[in-house]
């Protein structure tokens, strides 16, 4: 009888411990305040990372974690930095950590957009300040063995989405894209100068909205180089504002007049280098153009996006002038 009580007893003491550590394993805790964030390195013993995660009140205590990791043994651990938000349980976090689910910021960059653009959504994500990602945009040294007359590295920061943990830096982002540009470079298989690809197929980009037509705005623009006639871009002319910090949404006539290398209304030729990160659709207009006599296009004026094109100057002005009326009367 007695051996049996003692039977009894170990196994109400194992139900109990048993109990206990499953309230603890599924039990949500939160020590902190404000939302935290634990930096694993690789290489990180456990044992560690269970003293970091209870010093940052992630889990109660080390040996929680550690009795998570004996509950869900063969899933092994990984490296990087994660952000704790909410209360959770020690299974909770150890599945976390075993799954990699890291913390990064997801920076989205439409095709199109330009420097200053980046830098503003940069900062607007909390990555780093606008002026720290200029400054590391306008050093081209990272693409001058494509371009060795890259002014900055506009042009080259390829349109994608990109993902940053909270220690990258602008260089950082701008290594990651111009790496994405490469990539879509080399697959293009093109000899053609990538200064002036590139620089015209941003032009391109910021004028046709509209896919298909692109490759007409690109031969509009080969046209007018061919014959030394000047490109009247308005986006350069815009991107000359914004490099003087002169843009306030308007082109005004001083801007049209002003005397910089990127006015394309005082400059024939093309602008010294991209005004903008063109997308591959842009990219491959620019190698190939479309086979067209136009020198000329503007806005329908249905609202479609689309262009009327003109090989001459007078059906260039009937076109603007019918644009025109049609947009008095809106």
């Amino acid at each position: 009888m007695r051996a049996f009580r003692t039977v009894r007893t170990a196994v109400l003491l194992a139900l109990a411990a048993g109990g206990l550590a499953a309230i603890r394993l599924n039990g949500p805790y939160q020590g902190f305040v404000r939302e935290t964030f634990v930096d694993l390195p690789r290489g990180t013993p456990t044992g560690t990372i269970a003293k970091m995660l209870a010093d940052a009140g992630v889990v109660r205590d080390r040996w929680d974690f550690l009795l998570a990791r004996i509950a869900m043994r063969g899933r092994k651990l990984q490296a990087g930095e994660y952000r704790f938000s909410r209360p959770a349980s020690p299974l909770e976090v150890y599945s976390r950590i075993s799954r990699g689910d890291v913390f990064y910021s997801e920076l989205v960059v439409p095709e199109g957009r330009n420097i200053f653009d980046i830098a503003a959504s940069a900062e607007r994500l909390g990555l780093f300040s606008a002026d720290e990602f200029l400054a590391a945009a306008h050093d081209p040294r990272s693409i001058r063995d494509l371009d060795p007359g890259a002014p900055t590295l506009e042009g080259y920061l390829f349109p994608d989405t990109y993902r940053l943990s909270r220690h990258a830096s602008p260089e950082d982002l701008c290594r990651m894209m111009t790496a994405k540009f490469r990539e879509v470079w080399r697959g293009l298989r093109a000899d053609a100068d990538v200064h002036q690809t590139i620089t015209l197929a941003s032009l391109v980009e910021k004028e046709g909205k509209l896919e298909e037509e692109r490759p007409l705005i690109a031969a509009v623009f080969a046209n007018r180089l061919r014959i030394g006639m000047k490109l009247d871009c308005d986006p350069t002319t815009i991107y000359a504002a914004m490099l003087l910090d002169r843009y306030r949404g308007t082109i005004y006539r001083s801007d049209l007049e002003r005397d910089n290398p990127y006015n394309t209304y005082r400059r024939a030729g093309l602008p010294p280098g991209p005004i903008a990160n063109p997308g591959l659709s842009s990219i491959r207009a620019a190698l190939d153009p479309a086979s067209s006599g136009a020198l000329y296009f503007v806005l329908r004026p249905d609202g479609s996006g689309a262009h009327q094109f003109s090989t001459n100057a007078a059906d260039q002005d009937q076109a603007v002038a019918q644009y025109r009326r049609r947009a008095r009367k809106r």
